[in-house]
C-alpha cells in the first residue's frame, strides 16, 4: 500500500503529459495535413502515452480508479476544446443545420449554397469573397469552399464541405445541432458542437464506469475510451456526431441488459438516427426479448422520421445516395480487403454477405448477458469490410472494443487515422490485413487460454 501514492503520481503525471501533447495540436495552432511530418509526431506520442495511462493504471487501487478516469476525461477533452476542429470541417454543416432550422426550415430542403438562405449566413461560415485590385476574385482562406449560388448569381465562400449537395445527417444529429445552436447567437462558431462532444464522452465514460462496475468486470477498461486519443481528437476537437450516437449506443445497450428492454430499443433506435453505424450493436442485443427491443428501436426510427418525410419527402435522405456513390460504394473501389478476392461488380455484395454472415454467428455465439464482444466483433468488421478513411468512424468502436476488454481492436482506429493521413493504397491494405490477423490470432489465444482455466474462471 504504501507504493499507492507513487503509482497514483505516476498515472496522474501521465495523463496530464497526454493531455499537453493533446493541446498542443489543438490549441496551438498546429494544422494536421496530411503531409506534414509533424503529424506522425504528435499522434505517436499521444498514443504511447495513452498506453502507458492504461498501463499505470493497472496498479492505482480500487477505490480510487472512477475519480481517475473521470478527472483524466475531463482534463484532456477540455484540452481538445483548445483550438477549432483541424482535420475535418464536418461541424461547420452542423452549425449550418442547426442555424437553418432555428429560423423554421427544414434541412432537408436548401443546400448551403441557395441564395433563399443568404439571410442567415454568419460570416464565419460564409465569409466575403475578396478582390484584390487587378487580381481574380478568391476566397480569404484556402481552406473555404469556393463556388456558385444556387437560385442567383455570383460566387460565394464558405466553410461547408459540399455546399452544394443536401444534408447527409439524419434527424437525431438534426435535432442535436438545433438544440446545440439555439443556445447561442449564430455568430458563434465551432466551440457549441465541441462542447457537446466533451459532455457525450463523459456521459459515455460514466456509464461505462458503473455499468463495469456492477457487473463485475474491471471499471479500468472504461480509461481506454475516456483517455484514447482518437476519442478526444474526433469527439471532441473535431466535434463529430459519432460522439452522440456512441453514448445513446452504449446507454441503449445497458438498459437492454438491465430488462428495460423497451426504453435500450428507444435509444438504440435514436443512436441509429443520428448516425447509421449503431445498427450493428443491435444483432448481439436480440436474444434478449428481440420483438420489443425491435419494435422499440424501429419504432422510434419511424416516429424521429416521419415529420421529415411529410415535410420534405425523399429529400430526406440527403446526399446519403450520393455519398455512398462518391465514397466507390457503388463501384467496389472503397473495401479494399474484398477487392483483393472478388472482381469490382462483386465487392460490394459480397461485403454485404460476409456482414450477414458475421452477423448470423454472432447471433448464434454472442452471450446475451455480456453483449459487448459481440457489438465490437459487429463494428469491427463492417469497418475491416467498408474500410473508410475517416478515423472517426472509429469512435462507436472504441466504446464497446473498451467495454468488452478486447483492446485488439484499438489497432483498426489506428490504421483509420494512418489512412486520414493519406497513407498509399497498398499500405493501407496491408495495415487492415494486419489488424484482421491480429484480431483472430488474439481470439483464438484467448479461447484457448479460457477453455484451460478452472471452470469457475470460466464462469467469470
Amino acid at each position: 500500500m504504501t507504493d499507492a501514492p507513487a503509482r497514483t503520481v505516476s498515472v496522474v503525471v501521465t495523463v496530464l503529459a497526454l493531455s499537453a501533447v493533446t493541446w498542443l495540436v489543438a490549441g496551438a495552432g498546429i494544422v494536421l495535413q496530411p503531409d506534414w511530418p509533424g503529424w506522425l509526431i504528435a499522434e505517436g506520442a499521444a498514443w504511447l502515452l495513452f498506453a502507458a495511462a492504461v498501463v499505470l493504471l493497472r496498479s492505482v487501487p480500487n477505490r480510487i480508479v472512477p475519480a481517475l478516469v473521470i478527472g483524466g476525461a475531463v482534463v484532456i477533452g477540455v484540452a481538445a476544446l483548445a483550438g477549432p476542429p483541424d482535420t475535418s470541417t464536418d461541424s461547420a454543416r452542423y452549425a449550418w443545420d442547426g442555424i437553418v432550422q432555428d429560423a423554421g426550415i427544414s434541412p432537408y430542403r436548401y443546400v448551403p449554397a441557395d441564395a433563399a438562405l443568404r439571410p442567415l449566413r454568419p460570416d464565419w461560415l460564409f465569409p466575403a469573397v475578396q478582390a484584390p485590385s487587378g487580381g481574380a476574385l478568391r476566397c480569404p482562406d484556402s481552406a473555404v469552399h469556393r463556388t456558385t449560388q444556387v437560385g442567383a448569381s455570383g460566387m460565394i465562400c464558405t466553410a461547408i464541405n459540399r455546399p452544394l449537395v443536401p444534408t447527409i445527417y439524419p434527424p437525431v444529429a438534426e435535432a442535436a445541432f438545433a438544440a446545440v445552436r439555439f443556445l447561442v447567437a449564430p455568430t458563434v462558431a465551432y466551440g457549441p458542437m465541441q462542447v457537446l462532444g466533451l459532455l457525450t464522452v463523459l456521459g459515455t465514460t460514466a456509464v461505462l464506469l458503473v455499468t463495469l462496475r456492477r457487473s463485475g468486470d474491471d471499471p479500468r477498461r472504461a480509461a481506454w475510451f475516456a483517455w484514447c486519443p482518437l476519442v478526444a481528437s474526433e469527439a471532441v476537437t473535431n466535434a463529430h456526431v459519432d460522439g452522440l450516437a456512441t453514448l445513446l449506443a452504449v446507454a441503449g445497450t445497458v438498459l437492454a441488459l438491465r430488462g428495460a428492454t423497451i426504453r435500450g430499443g428507444v435509444l438504440l433506435g435514436a443512436a441509429i438516427t443520428t448516425k447509421v453505424l449503431p445498427v450493428l450493436v443491435v444483432p448481439p442485443l436480440l436474444r434478449r426479448s428481440p420483438v420489443r427491443l425491435l419494435g422499440a428501436a424501429a419504432g422510434t426510427v419511424v416516429v424521429v422520421y416521419l415529420p421529415h418525410v411529410v415535410a420534405s419527402g425523399s429529400r430526406v435522405l440527403g446526399y446519403l445516395p450520393g455519398y455512398l456513390n462518391e465514397e466507390g460504394y457503388d463501384n467496389g473501389t472503397r473495401s479494399v480487403l474484398v477487392s483483393l478476392i472478388v472482381p469490382p461488380p462483386l465487392v460490394t455484395p459480397t461485403s454485404a454477405l460476409l456482414l450477414a454472415v458475421v452477423t448470423v454467428l454472432v447471433l448464434i455465439k454472442a452471450d446475451p448477458a455480456a453483449p459487448w464482444a459481440g457489438q465490437a466483433v459487429m463494428i469491427g468488421s463492417a469497418l475491416l469490410l467498408i474500410s473508410p478513411r475517416f478515423p472517426w468512424y472509429a469512435l462507436l468502436l472504441t466504446a464497446f472494443a473498451a467495454a468488452a476488454g478486447r483492446w485488439e481492436w484499438f489497432a483498426l482506429p489506428l490504421v483509420l487515422i494512418g489512412a486520414r493521413a493519406g497513407v498509399p493504397l497498398p499500405l493501407f491494405r496491408a495495415e487492415l490485413c494486419a489488424v484482421l490477423v491480429l484480431v483472430v490470432v488474439v481470439g483464438l489465444v484467448r479461447r484457448r487460454a479460457a477453455r484451460g482455466a478452472p471452470r469457475f474462471l470460466r464462469a467469470a
